[in-house]
């Protein structure tokens, strides 16, 4: 199959050749549809992560066809459509059976802990646990923009910050997850203050649900900034960068016993942000982290897709083919486009 490899971390990967995975006993084979370019690919590439083990195939937000399917397999077959959270569940930890997929104890990530989807074809383990059948009427690029970063704002605004109608929210950072953030909080009826530095991420926010944007280069203060508009300080804040300086603003963007959701991830000499601990105590201000979203849990995001209140295709910036992705991956730290960039073409 073809498939994007690096063989070293931060330096250029190619498209190459490679064999075709087979599936485990309990896993399944996918022909790959569709797959984003995400910001934790980058993290990935760049060497953040301990998981990989080079070389490497990167990606994990995924779409696709099952292609081949493992003895033990019971509940699904060659042909079917689906898709995959990025964390996927080993079934038997105390976590899964608690329902907490999305922490197992022996979790795997495509992508991360073996070859991902940035190729025709990608293995997925424990797939009764953790394939999520696709309606019909969606299309593989739009549920490939649901696998990491939609659900995982989806998490971290509903399950996490258990966001209110009313309530105000901030969003610190419009890329894919920020986007995906105000998308969901404008559908539940909150008020949405979406936080970047530059204009058309900005635009974007506002066409998806935000009422008020800020751009933080422009101002003195972003935490000042958001309780000026908010009037005191939101509800809900979410870093959806993933940085320390959007980290810090977004905790201290918070009113009086708000929450700060961590959604964008902070790793290498950045794991380790300075927080305005006084304020969290004096305020008595929540802390969460979000880590994407259990399989068993789409079944709540699905009925929303089905009635139209969210329509994750807006999100979609850019398709583009498995050569183009070297590039958009290798660029992901430069911040620049608007939406999510999805792979469509594996030829």
């Amino acid at each position: 199959m073809k498939a994007i490899v690096y063989e070293a971390f931060s330096a250029p990967p190619r498209l190459t050749t490679v064999p075709d995975p087979t599936p485990e006993n309990h896993g399944v084979v996918l022909k790959v549809m569709a797959t984003g370019v995400c910001r934790s690919d980058w993290h990935g590439w760049m060497g953040h992560d301990p998981d990989i083990e080079l070389p490497h195939v990167p990606g994990h937000e995924l779409a696709g066809i099952v292609e081949a399917v493992g003895k033990d397999v019971t509940r699904w077959q060659v042909g079917d459509r689906v898709t995959v959270p990025f964390v996927g569940g080993c079934g038997a930890c105390p976590q899964c059976h608690a329902g907490h997929q999305q922490v197992c104890d022996h979790q795997f990530q495509p992508g991360f802990t073996h070859w991902g989807s940035f190729a025709q074809y990608v293995g997925i383990h424990q797939a009764d646990l953790n394939l999520v059948a696709l309606p019909d009427n969606l299309g593989f690029a739009t549920a490939a923009s649901l696998g990491c970063r939609f659900v995982t704002a989806f998490r971290a605004v509903v399950d996490q910050g258990q966001l209110k109608a009313g309530q105000w929210v901030a969003v610190h950072g419009c890329g894919g997850v920020g986007l995906s953030a105000i998308m969901i909080a404008s559908a539940l009826g909150a008020q949405v203050v979406a936080i970047d530095i530059t204009s058309d991420k900005l635009e974007l926010a506002r066409r998806l649900g935000a009422m008020a944007t800020i751009d933080a280069t422009q101002v003195a203060s972003v935490p000042e900034a958001v309780r000026e508009i908010t009037g005191g300080g939101a509800h809900v804040s979410l870093d959806a960068l993933g940085h320390p300086t959007t980290c810090f603003n977004s905790i201290a963007s918070l009113r009086k016993r708000g929450k700060h959701v961590q959604v964008g991830l902070l790793l290498g000499d950045q794991a380790t942000p300075a927080l305005p601990m006084d304020r969290v105590i004096a305020h008595e201000l929540e802390i969460l982290g979000s880590h994407g979203m259990q399989a068993h849990r789409y079944d709540v995001l699905m009925a929303m897709l089905h009635k139209g209140t969210l329509a994750p295709d807006k999100l979609i910036g850019r398709k583009i083919g498995l050569a183009d992705s070297i590039a958009a991956l290798m660029q992901m730290d430069s911040f620049q486009g608007t939406g999510v960039t999805v792979i469509t073409d594996f030829s």
